[in-house]
């Protein structure tokens, strides 16, 4: 709990951007391409680090991914690449970053055949979320048989850094998948609203 008496599912320590993340979105379900190729991006650089360290250097990402504009990301020249591989503001992690550049691409032709991206990642549970009921953090698996699926369906519309862990952990930051604790306070609120 925090000074507000709200229940939590504490994973997010005495972290404040950690805390603001968790309270206002983490969980809720998205609709927007942009936040969807965000996620995909952020997700990626995560693979192997806390999801701390990747928060406090999201607005960097921000900044080198073109505000996450998958068209922009998609052409991004050598110089732009090289730049980025050298900037100490984001992870420097050249396999990662060329899997951003991958998967705009990938992104951009998955949304030219289904429409958007949204419509794509939503069909994987008909639109709606599949709300868990966990009582601890130890509960709450690090993929399921969802994440296996959207996982392998990604790799076939050729993205890289898409595997059952870090397609599980898209699914709960987009909505598709409620972990909260059953008593934090975000589970109920979730579990009101429509996906």
């Amino acid at each position: 709990m925090t000074s507000d008496n709200r229940h939590r599912c504490g994973w997010m320590g005495d972290d404040v951007l950690m805390l603001r993340y968790h309270d206002e979105e983490w969980g809720i379900p998205v609709h927007d391409d942009r936040t969807w190729f965000e996620y995909l991006v952020l997700d990626a650089f995560q693979a192997g680090l806390s999801w701390k360290t990747v928060l406090h250097k999201r607005e960097a990402f921000r900044e080198v991914f073109f505000g996450f504009d998958p068209g922009k990301v998609a052409r991004l020249s050598k110089r732009q690449f090289d730049a980025a591989c050298l900037n100490p503001a984001i992870i420097r992690n050249r396999l990662k970053i060329q899997a951003a550049v991958n998967n705009a691409k990938a992104f951009l032709k998955l949304q030219k055949e289904y429409g958007s991206f949204d419509s794509f990642i939503w069909s994987f549970t008909q639109g709606k979320t599949v709300h868990n009921a966990w009582k601890s953090l130890d509960q709450i698996p690090a993929s399921s048989p969802l994440s296996d699926t959207v996982s392998q369906a990604l790799k076939q519309h050729g993205f890289s850094f898409v595997g059952t862990t870090i397609c599980y952990a898209f699914l709960q930051a987009g909505g598709i998948v409620n972990d909260h604790l059953k008593k934090c306070f975000q589970y109920g609120e979730l579990k009101k609203r429509k996906s």
